[in-house]
């Protein structure tokens, strides 16, 4: 009886370390990084890993919100609310900013046009001499028209900074909670320790970790997990049921994974 509940103390003692600490295969930056969302609570939801870990880096990091998620009449309640998020994420207030375009409203069913959004962020990518973005990939996490049309408006402007896209990842792999960060380390670690059993073990938990390629990737350690979740509670005005249920068993809410893009100018 002892051993086995020394053996469970010291199991829970083993996952408690893996969680506690942050892990990064980080992101090939330079200068000033631009976040590019579509909705307040993008920033919480999908985004803040990476935030926690350019902040602790000291990387200078801004926001651009693209609409201010009118869709329910509350979009000066939301802005408020990403406005205090952005306070909890350690994004001060002259380095983010949501824009209210006629043409960029929040909207399930359409897309934005991206010279539209190109001519949008034009100005704050100048202006503020932004030599990365980071925004959502074509299928944009969750399949939101408005989250896949971003990198495409990326594309669209004159000279195109450095793009990383967040990799949207199966459905079996998106809703795991904090199995996601675990297998992610373990599968590092033990890369580090014993590589010949790394690729065994990559294929038998593929279905969870999907974490074995090497672009840039970042794991969240406990303090950075409930840093998000202070986050997401300031958008009070979101905090539905689904929404508890999404920053419990979300793997983004614990890790990001980066491809990088290179958007070609258009001419």
């Amino acid at each position: 009886m002892v051993n086995h509940i020394a053996c469970i103390t010291l199991l829970i003692a083993l996952l408690v370390a893996l969680l506690a600490k942050p892990l990064e295969a980080p992101l090939q930056h330079t200068g000033n990084v631009l976040l590019l969302t579509a909705h307040p609570d993008d920033e919480c939801m999908f985004f803040a890993p990476t935030i926690r870990a350019l902040v602790r880096a000291q990387t200078p990091v801004f926001s651009l919100c693209l609409s201010v998620g009118n869709a329910d009449g509350l979009g000066s309640i939301r802005r408020d609310e990403l406005a205090h998020s952005l306070e909890v994420l350690n994004i001060p207030a002259h380095r983010r900013w949501a824009v209210d375009h006629p043409d960029l409203q929040d909207n399930f069913t359409a897309r934005w046009d991206p010279v539209t959004i190109a001519s949008v962020l034009q100005p704050y990518v100048k202006s503020n001499n932004i030599e990365t973005i980071l925004t959502f990939d074509a299928d944009g996490i969750s399949g939101h028209p408005n989250h896949c049309s971003l990198p495409d408006g990326v594309a669209h402007l004159p000279a195109p900074p450095r793009l990383y896209t967040l990799v949207t990842r199966p459905l079996h792999a998106k809703y795991i909670g904090v199995l996601a960060p675990l297998l992610a380390k373990f599968s590092f670690y033990q890369d580090c320790i014993y590589p010949a059993v790394s690729e065994h073990f990559n294929q038998l938990f593929r279905f969870a970790a999907e974490t074995s390629s090497p672009q840039p990737v970042i794991v969240s350690g406990i303090y950075d997990y409930l840093t998000a979740l202070q986050a997401m509670r300031a958008h009070t005005s979101q905090l539905v049921w689904f929404r508890w249920l999404y920053v419990l068993f979300s793997r983004y809410m614990w890790i990001n994974e980066w491809a990088e893009s290179r958007p070609t100018p258009l001419r």
